[in-house]
């Protein structure tokens, strides 16, 4: 009895197990078997090479544009312009043989690890195998009185003792959130709505039968449930879908976009520096220009430009050729950067009658015609004028100089400018050189004369 026992202390009572309270379970209890993905640390680097190249579709346009005119572009500008847009280049990704990347079909998202690329390859590639069918069925019957809803997407799960409700929240963390968060973690962003107004729309919502049609086989096979059609794809086509190289390349707008945050960052780093210093695009792009015949050569502090004319200097004598070409050339010389404007006011005869000055404006803009096609004048894109860099010739070493002795270089032409010669290193901008960035336009419209180079 009662009395017989005596009472008892607080230790001494025995306790009774306590219930959990809802959110709170452990995710080894009543999640096994769902959250036991391991998933690589997203601060680890990965180890990989990240190579940008011009899309060709672009880099054809642009070619063909030069090829149409007779003016030279800054290659460092051209770069930078390649790279202001994702659909203006592709992205090149080198991995040591030992840990390849892998590749969802030939123009799909890339990771490094296959697990990344499962979790989305059938959101990814439904629609290539599978025919989508959405139908409405009856009026769902029965008093609803709530619905659960995602409060991270908006997203009606229905009432949480519906049969179909499970499914749906797995589906919805799985395409959406499992990169973000656990499941444990989603299931607390999970609300219960009361409204009618809300209940009645998960109900409309409910009518919607989606059916998957299989493209292959013969019958071809139905599904009306998510989860079924998706086994059948992993285990029918997944396995031909995913392939792994060490080397792959994908589009710019697809590298924006990737599964893999690590290698998006990776991405995002390597795109960060090369558009501070576009050495590596300017090498892509110097290639490809002289393999299309254009003239890459360096002027203006050593900076790159290519242009559809070959430079050189003029070597005639002034006695031979008519004064208009001796004033331009003179001006040009003493006036390193002049406009076609400047040069035209700065030449126009002092004094003359409007039919004179009509021809002389005919006569200069003639014969700088010639010596822009001839490449004694070199026009750039901005308008500016200039001519080619002359060096002057190697003086033999027959003497020793005095310590602190300056040598008088002479400022008479004494060569004819060549294209320098392909290098690795020819594109590296000169130690302190800077540029301006390259105006906001499309690669189609980088000939049409408006300024895209910090000449």
């Amino acid at each position: 009895s009662r009395e017989t026992r005596g009472p008892q202390s607080r230790e001494q009572r025995p306790r009774r197990p306590r219930p959990d309270r809802p959110g709170t379970a452990r995710p080894d209890e009543n999640h096994r078997g769902h959250d036991d993905r391991r998933e690589r640390p997203t601060g680890q680097p990965i180890a990989v090479t990240v190579r940008f190249i011009p899309y060709l579709p672009a880099f054809n346009s642009v070619i063909a544009q030069i090829k149409s005119g007779s003016v030279a572009y800054s290659v460092f500008a051209l770069a930078r312009l390649f790279l202001e847009k994702p659909e203006r280049y592709d992205v090149q990704l080198t991995t040591p043989e030992d840990r390849p990347l892998f590749q969802l079909g030939e123009n799909g998202a890339v990771a490094s690890d296959r697990i990344i690329l499962e979790a989305g390859a059938f959101t990814s590639a439904r629609d290539d195998f599978y025919t989508v069918e959405v139908t409405q069925s009856e009026p769902l019957k029965g008093n609803f009185t709530n619905v659960a809803r995602c409060r991270l997407s908006g997203t009606l799960l229905g009432p949480t003792n519906h049969h179909n409700y499970q499914p749906q929240l797995r589906n919805l963390y799985e395409t959406r959130f499992s990169r973000r968060m656990s499941f444990v973690d989603y299931q607390k962003q999970i609300e219960i709505a009361s409204d009618p107004a809300v209940v009645e729309e998960w109900k409309e919502q409910a009518r919607n039968v989606t059916t998957y049609t299989a493209k292959t086989g013969e019958p071809p096979l139905t599904f009306t449930n998510a989860a079924e059609v998706e086994r059948h794809f992993r285990q029918h086509h997944l396995p031909g879908l995913l392939r792994s190289a060490s080397e792959l390349a994908i589009g710019g707008v697809m590298s924006r976009r990737l599964p893999d945050r690590a290698l998006g960052r990776a991405i995002e780093d390597a795109w960060s520096s090369e558009t501070r210093s576009p050495s590596k695009m300017m090498q892509e792009l110097s290639a490809g220009l002289r393999q299309a015949g254009l003239n890459i050569f360096r002027h203006r502090r050593g900076m790159l430009f290519v242009s559809p004319i070959r430079a050189r200097v003029f070597s005639h004598e002034s006695a031979g050729v008519s004064a208009s070409i001796n004033a331009i050339l003179e001006k040009v010389a003493s006036t390193p950067g002049i406009g076609r404007k400047q040069l035209a006011d700065q030449l126009a005869p002092a004094g003359a009658e409007p039919a004179d000055l009509e021809r002389a404006k005919l006569t200069l803009a003639s014969d700088l015609h010639w010596l822009v096609s001839e490449g004694y004048v070199i026009e750039f894109n901005d308008g500016s004028l200039d001519l080619p860099r002359t060096k002057p010739p190697v003086a033999p070493a027959a003497e020793e100089k005095p310590a602190g002795a300056i040598e008088v270089k002479p400022t008479e032409p004494t060569w004819e400018a060549q294209p320098i010669e392909e290098s690795k290193t020819e594109v590296a901008t000169e130690p302190g050189q800077t540029e301006t960035p390259a105006p906001e336009e499309s690669p189609e419209a980088v000939a049409t004369g408006a300024d895209s180079s910090s000449v």
